[in-house]
């Protein structure tokens, strides 16, 4: 992962030089200019570069390098096409460079540059400096201060997010568009892991460049073939953010525009009803879902394998219990799974454990990982908000517990620790030498359960002292994913509950380090064409992978974030967490061991983990951007729930109609106005898109159907078949929906 520094005492490199020099030649003559709202923009041809330099008239600017060249080189600009502010192409012994230039001002200042490559023959490229400079008001580098407050980390979003403080020219985000740099990292066998990083003031993109063998056209470009080797996308804000609830909201905010600039990947309807049903099938019959102990069916973690534990049980419970309600009668496996639960409750310690009292030797049945006393707690929490007493009562019991964990520990949990008497068996992750940051957020999100059930405002202050206790975090709230976003959910709860504005700015907190690990580009890289990880999130902060549980509880979490937010919530975050939800509906399905080919499965699991059996409809653990083997974790039995989860919240049955509805956006409202008619009314991105699909009941037939805008318009399907009529609407305002 790339470091970054805040000074500039650090030696400088020759990239570093020549750019300063440049800056010191007042008399070079651009080849375009033109302005961005209050920005002006330049591009020139230096020494070995082709350079694109922003600036804010008295306050400094940046400088990116478009194009770095190893010998003699000629650049004009040409006619820009329809979308284009200008454009440049670039003419050495190399082959053919072309540089299109985009600027925006409508809500944000915006420049994106894309340059792509046309080598002159079979061609590895051994360096390209980073490509993003900090400028004062002279054009130097090395005269500008500032800091970085985020960057990549490891294949998640290719950004950088920082401000420049001397001179005041304000923030920018550097979006480097991975998407469109799959044919380069393709042909070179490269993988952009940490690339958009750097030491100020060089900071930017690292392109990476293969590894020397001795085989040279391992590796190499191919004559004559255009490739694009950067996409940058950089957003500007004139000042400063007064603290870090700003930041993180500006963050969300510049990301926005970034997102939309880049070309989205289509999705796909899914089928999750039936998935849900074979699920439910599998986690009846199959010998490998199961396990009974105390005359009670327990789940298993992983296919025959793992010992049974609370945080799976209730998992699963709560999914097949959202399960019952949508389809309007309980079904047979939750009471029998709920029938266990007490034996995960210890009276003498008066919490619940994580396994039950005859696990095996080789697992410390003391141990506890910090977010796995409060996770089994948030769902016993679902359950008793829906009527359940025994639930409740399991609940409550173990409240005070968990309060006394979270006064121990001051609200900043260690990684793991002991239920006997709170020593700390691990205190920091390596990876970053943090604690579990995000639990205060899932702690918060209990005890708000906790006060709905009991009106008792000793849970409110709990949770208020949790999440003040994060301030202070910036964009290292996140351990992991599920657990920040039930954050994000409990800061909007926290300010539904008390109209304190510092809550609803605290989520953007969560959010912003939420996004900043999602993966927010569609690799295609190796096994990674087989399957889609578009805006997914890795699970841990340091995790090579994302993981279906952490996809699909934040899936939860985010529904809960929407449903208490309102017109003050940030339009960026409201796109955001709408498109996440979007593009996990149909990003999850490649979790399924039948969704993917056999070779892009790992014939080996972790040791303790069990084995994949594609006939079974659980999913794996683990996808990987960079195109390693699936499911190289394991097949998660306790993942199960994701089908049963998605299909609740997506397909909305109509009562009399021939059809259900899937919508992969939360539905705000929906109305019945008339026997054959619906009103329907969507709230994610303003100028986003969302799939709507019509779909066929057993054993009836779709009629007319007929899709109409508030003003009327009539939407056209873009497919029709016998079972299903696809649309794509406006993410946002209000549809009509009639059928004959």
């Amino acid at each position: 992962m790339a470091t970054i520094s805040k000074t500039t005492e650090d030696a400088v490199s020759p990239y570093l030089l020549g750019l300063r020099q440049f800056g010191q030649n007042p008399v070079l003559k651009p080849k375009a200019t033109f302005a961005a709202g209050e920005l002006d923009v330049a591009v020139h041809a230096t020494d070995d570069s082709v350079m694109v330099v922003v600036r804010r008239e008295g306050r400094g600017g940046v400088a990116l390098r478009a194009a770095y060249l190893a010998g003699p080189f000629s650049c004009k600009a040409v006619k820009p096409k329809p979308g284009e502010t200008a454009r440049l192409t670039v003419s050495s012994a190399l082959g053919q460079h072309l540089v299109i230039l985009r600027a925006g001002a409508n809500a944000l200042e915006n420049l994106r540059v894309t340059v792509r490559f046309t080598p002159a023959a079979p061609m590895v490229i051994p360096f390209m400096p980073r490509d993003l400079y900090p400028l004062d008001d002279a054009g130097d580098p090395l005269g500008a201060s500032g800091s970085v407050e985020a960057s990549q980390r490891g294949l998640n979003v290719g950004v950088l997010y920082l401000h420049i403080d001397r001179p005041r020219f304000g923030d920018v985000l550097y979006v480097q568009n991975l998407t469109a740099l799959n044919d380069y990292y393709r042909a070179t066998g490269t993988t952009p892991d940490g690339a958009v990083g750097g030491t100020w003031p060089e900071i930017g993109y690292l392109m990476p460049t293969p590894k020397p063998r001795t085989d040279t056209a391992s590796g190499a470009l191919q004559a004559g073939v255009e490739v694009t080797l950067s996409d940058a996308i950089l957003v500007f804000r004139h000042d400063a953010p007064p603290h870090e609830r700003e930041t993180a909201r500006r963050f969300l905010q510049m990301l926005g525009v970034a997102y939309k600039a880049i070309d989205l990947p289509q999705v796909e309807y899914r089928d999750w009803v039936d998935r849900a049903e074979r699920t439910l099938r599998d986690l009846d019959q199959a010998p490998e879902a199961t396990i009974e102990h105390y005359g009670h069916r327990y789940v298993h973690p992983y296919t025959s394998a793992e010992y049974p534990d609370i945080m799976v049980q209730m998992s699963i419970v709560t999914a097949i219990h959202d399960w019952g309600k949508w389809s309007g009668a309980p079904h047979p496996l939750e009471a029998e799974f709920k029938a266990g639960l007490e034996k995960f409750y210890d009276p003498k310690l008066t919490s619940l454990r994580r396994y039950l009292p005859n696990v095996g030797d080789d697992k410390d049945a003391d141990a506890v990982d910090s977010w796995y006393l409060y996770h089994p707690m948030l769902n016993l929490g679902i359950l008793a908000l829906d009527g359940d007493e025994t639930a409740k009562s399991l609940l409550l019991k173990s409240l005070d517990y968990g309060i006394k964990a979270a006064r121990h520990f001051e609200y900043k949990w260690p990684v793991q620790y002991k239920v006997t008497d709170f020593s700390v068996i691990t205190d920091v992750a390596g990876a970053d030498g943090r604690g579990q940051t995000d639990v205060g957020g899932i702690y918060a999100w209990v005890m708000l359960q906790a006060f709905e059930l009991t009106d008792d405002k000793r849970y409110l202050d709990e949770a208020r002292a949790a999440i003040e206790a994060a301030i202070g975090l910036r964009f290292n709230v996140n351990y992991q994913a599920n657990l920040t976003a039930w954050g994000a959910a409990a800061c909007m709860r926290l300010w539904r509950i008390t109209n304190r504005a510092v809550y609803l700015e605290q989520s953007y907190v969560y959010l912003a380090s939420f996004f900043h690990n999602c993966v927010i580009w569609e690799s295609e890289i190796g096994h990674a064409a087989h399957y889609k990880n578009f805006l997914g999130v890795t699970c841990l902060q340091d995790a090579p992978y994302m993981a279906v549980y952490e996809c699909f509880d934040s899936f939860v979490a985010f529904q809960r974030y929407l449903e208490d937010s309102g017109p003050n919530l940030e339009p960026a975050a409201r796109m955001l967490v709408s498109e996440y939800c979007k593009y996990a509906l149909d990003r999850a399905w490649f979790f399924y061991p039948d969704a993917l080919p056999p070779e892009a499965l790992s014939p080996k699991q972790r040791e303790t983990n069990g084995h994949i059996d594609r006939t079974l409809s659980f999913p794996v653990e683990d996808l990987y951007a960079d195109g390693q083997l699936a499911g190289q974790v394991g097949q998660e039995v306790y993942g199960a729930g994701a089908a049963m989860i998605f299909a609740t919240r997506s397909v909305h049955r109509i009562e009399n109609a021939p059809f259900d509805v899937f919508c992969d956006h939360f539905i705000q409202s929906m109305e019945r106005t008339g026997d054959r008619a619906l009103t329907i009314t969507l709230d994610g991105g303003e100028t986003c898109t969302a799939g709507l699909n019509i779909v066929r009941k057993k054993r009836r037939k779709l009629g007319k159907i007929t899709v109409t805008t508030a003003g009327g318009d009539i939407i056209r399907a873009y497919r029709t078949t016998a079972d299903r009529i696809d649309y794509n609407v406006s993410a946002s305002g209000q549809l009509i929906l009639t059928w004959e």
